[in-house]
């Protein structure tokens, strides 16, 4: 596997696993904006061959960051593909010189919120709400980052 800055030609697979994960899926607009118009987001793709098989974003504003999206293909979870993004958007956010990422997680995704404790987030508030179809809370979960020494 190799994590690679997402391309437009990554777009139609990133949209296939988009619509596998998540009830409520960006669209392909959405997507071409983050990766070729806001100079705040990164956004990477795991790949094996020419398969992406996950993906995930960061937005960084000045010394801070929230993790936008993150998801992999469900015939390639949990062997560690979530974990390898989760920690390359982490890099991505240490050499940009950033203290705290945030990010949003449904109720109900035990194992994400799992990957991201084993990571060191920690919950930090509720957003009552936050999701639609199904409508559900979201964890704010947070990780604030040492400067290396």
């Amino acid at each position: 596997m190799e994590l690679k800055p997402m391309k437009i030609k990554d777009l139609p697979q990133v949209l296939e696993i988009e619509k596998l994960s998540y009830s409520n899926p960006w669209t392909k607009e959405s997507f071409l904006y983050e990766i070729t118009e806001n100079p705040l987001a990164t956004y990477l793709v795991a790949v094996e061959g020419e398969k992406v098989i996950g993906y995930g974003g960061i937005w960084v504003v000045l010394d801070e960051a929230h993790i936008t999206t993150l998801a992999v293909h469900p015939l390639y979870r949990r062997n560690g593909v979530g974990a390898s993004l989760l920690n390359a958007l982490l890099e991505v956010a240490r050499n940009k010189k950033v203290r705290n990422i945030i990010l949003e997680v449904r109720v109900s995704n035990l194992p994400a919120q799992h990957l991201y404790q084993k990571t060191g987030f920690k919950p930090i508030g509720l957003r009552k709400k936050y999701y639609t179809r199904p409508e559900e809370d979201a964890i704010v979960m947070s990780i604030e980052l040492k400067e290396e020494i």
